[in-house]
């Protein structure tokens, strides 16, 4: 593949009593961008502000209140123009000092306040990979499932709000469990919701993880050698399972009936005991015919880099080519300089804006000039930009 110009990307962010940030600035280009410092300088903090210009919590997942600066008046926010298909756009986002954390951060699109970072969907898609996912594939089911999720969000903005109603109802359905008073009715509005959303959410995972397949297969074509193995995709559950041999409609009838029948196993148990919170991400190293939780460390790491390669390539291939910003954070930990470089004409290739940190900069010396480098060094001036 040719390098490809990104049409999603960052060029200016400017943070504001953000973490260890009283004030700073950035101004970037379309390329990708290495962000070199010593360790605890405050790289990951600038790409958690790039992941807060997406839907969510960001890649820490952190309450808001956690991300105001030490010494700073409880208030935060992350401003920035982003190079979007619809255009330039000013995004900016954060809480007000002696704001309530349980009411969300707030949002503004070119000045105009909107209502939840779910409208942030509609501009920027943002993936990313960080050490405390280096054991993804052998740590709890959860954080597979999670992983999924977001990337699916890429390219389905409406399955996070799938998932946000799965999620509520249960929780409503899982507070009648202990009530001693059976209300009949609101069990069933509530296992209504759980089915629709539930089935909806099992058949946008299950078609991802083929989809993911399928470009794995093709990368695979493509370079038998990669530096990233290919890798067979699969997820694990009942739903998933009923949707391989029936109609959404029948599995969505027949977990209908599952949580009607199961409500005293639920109720012994304390929570709902089927759907979607227990399906699984299922990879195996494809060359090896391994399951990846019994690989290295090495070929954890380089199976869940392609499976982010994959997953920006399959983004670019159904949005016209526009790929998501990827955070990549201590990306070049357990790769060796074949590797690194293999990573780096990749990232070209698909066209993204690659947010990558490390502590030695030479580590991505193969990017040459085709890259922004900006030393983070919080002990003097903060950031310094340099080609």
């Amino acid at each position: 593949m040719a390098d490809a110009a990104p049409r999603l990307w960052v060029e200016r962010l400017t943070l504001t009593n953000f973490r260890n940030y009283e004030s700073a600035t950035l101004e970037l280009g379309p390329e990708p961008v290495v962000l070199a410092g010593a360790n605890g300088s405050g790289k990951t903090n600038l790409l958690e502000a790039v992941s807060l210009l997406a839907p969510g919590q960001g890649l820490r997942r952190a309450a808001y209140s956690d991300i105001a600066r030490a010494s700073g008046d409880g208030s935060w926010s992350v401003a920035a123009k982003v190079h979007t298909d619809l255009g330039a756009v000013d995004i900016g986002t954060g809480i007000a000092a002696g704001a309530d954390n349980a009411t969300g951060r707030i949002v503004r699109i070119d000045g105009v306040t909107k209502p939840g970072s779910g409208v942030l969907a509609d501009y920027v898609e943002v993936a990313w990979l960080t050490p405390a996912m280096d054991g993804l594939f052998s740590g709890a089911g959860s954080e597979r499932r999670r992983f999924l999720d977001r990337l699916i969000l890429c390219f389905d903005a409406e399955h996070g709000r799938r998932a946000s109603r799965f999620d509520r109802a249960m929780q409503q359905r899982n507070r009648l469990l202990s009530d001693e008073v059976r209300d009949n009715a609101r069990f069933q509005g509530l296992e209504d919701v759980m089915a629709e959303t539930g089935v909806a959410i099992a058949a946008a995972r299950a078609e991802a993880a083929a989809a993911l397949g399928a470009i794995s297969e093709r990368r695979r074509a493509r370079d038998q050698a990669s530096a990233f193995p290919w890798a067979v995709i699969a997820v694990e559950g009942t739903l998933e399972a009923n949707l391989r041999s029936m109609p959404a409609l029948d599995v969505e009838e027949r977990y209908k009936a599952a949580l009607r029948t199961g409500r005293e196993r639920d109720r012994a148990a304390g929570r709902t005991l089927e759907g979607p919170h227990r399906s699984d991400l299922v990879v195996e190293h494809g060359p090896k015919a391994m399951p990846a939780r019994l690989c290295s460390t090495g070929e954890q790491k380089a199976l869940l880099l392609g499976l982010v390669l994959s997953h920006a390539e399959l983004t670019a291939e159904r949005q016209s080519g526009r790929a998501p910003i990827l955070l990549l954070d201590e990306v070049t930990a357990h790769l060796d300089a074949a590797r690194r470089a293999a990573l780096f004409q990749e990232i070209l290739a698909i066209g993204t804006q690659a947010w990558m940190t490390g502590t030695d900069a030479e580590a991505f010396s193969a990017l040459g000039n085709r890259a922004r480098f900006v030393t983070v060094d919080e002990g003097r001036t903060g950031i310094m930009s340099r080609r």
